[in-house]
């Protein structure tokens, strides 16, 4: 997004495979060396005894108890045991739809980059039936579209915009520099106080280094996850509640701005994103829902 608001806030698979809303592709591990091979792919129509693993998103996890249709991390009836090797992905959306989504973004926006920041909030497109889990995805991704332009942008153009960036009534005060708090990312994260709040949830120091955001593909997924999924913004709920409560994706288009789109503010743009959500919903099979516009 052009600007991260300063309403800061801090604060199965094998069904839905067979109905199309989920593709098992081959994971790029991004784990260490020594990691754990993946288990077999989890089902939410399979019992789940305690001990009993298996594999979701490219990670391993164990049930503390009797599960049967609640996935891996949805939930509070699996632990997480890291990421694996030599699995399947089962996120919601395939490398191949994500490469339709973005046929032209730049090399910086991995698919695994996407798929390495999903276990900072496994509940992200994760929560619910197969349908709100890829209407979760697709609203995400529409506003990642929107606001670096189909993800070819990974910084900020407008350079003399990045000193204002700079919050200096925030005890923490700038210590990377002035300028140094411009916008990055799929949603253009900006903003100093952003980037020590999300940091801090994220175990990463983006104060004293927000240039990690456009280093690492899967530090800039997680800056806008965390976002999506803890921040209110100018709206009264996060962008995650809104999907997968059933408000609908016009409320994410308000707890990213609010006014400045929503109630007449700018209706072409928030034309605009419905549109990119409409195609992206499109390509992924799945009806766009109600709710779309704010």
């Amino acid at each position: 997004m052009h600007r991260i608001k300063r309403f800061l806030t801090v604060p199965a698979a094998l069904a839905a495979l067979a109905a199309g809303f989920l593709t098992a592709t081959p994971a790029a591990s991004a784990a260490s060396p020594g990691a754990e091979p993946c288990a077999p792919l989890h089902s939410a129509s399979v019992d789940y005894r305690a001990g009993d693993t298996v594999s979701h998103h490219g990670r391993n996890w164990t049930a503390k108890w009797w599960s049967r249709n609640e996935n891996p991390g949805a939930g509070s009836a699996w632990s997480d045991r890291g990421a694996c090797t030599g699995g399947v992905s089962d996120f919601v959306i395939s490398p191949e739809r994500f490469d339709e989504i973005f046929p032209d973004r730049h090399p910086f926006y991995t698919y695994q980059g996407l798929i390495d920041a999903l276990h900072a909030y496994p509940r992200f497109a994760n929560t619910g039936t197969p349908q709100t889990r890829a209407r979760e995805a697709a609203a995400f991704l529409t506003h990642a579209d929107f606001e670096s332009v189909g993800l070819k942008y990974v910084k900020e153009i407008n350079e003399a915009n990045y000193w204002r960036k700079c919050d200096d009534t925030q005890p923490f005060g700038c210590p990377a520099g002035r300028e140094a708090y411009y916008g990055r990312g799929p949603i253009m994260f900006s903003w100093n106080f952003n980037y020590k709040a999300a940091g801090d949830a994220l175990g990463l120091d983006l104060l004293n280094d927000p240039w990690l955001v456009e280093r690492d593909p899967s530090v800039a997924w997680r800056t806008a996850l965390w976002y999506w999924n803890t921040q209110n913004g100018p709206g009264t709920m996060t962008s995650h509640e809104a999907m997968v409560g059933g408000a609908g994706f016009g409320e994410t288009i308000r707890s990213l701005n609010g006014a400045l789109e929503c109630d007449g503010g700018n209706p072409q743009s928030v034309a605009a994103r419905v549109q990119r959500y409409e195609r992206i919903t499109g390509i992924l099979d799945v009806a766009p829902g109600s709710g779309l516009t704010c």
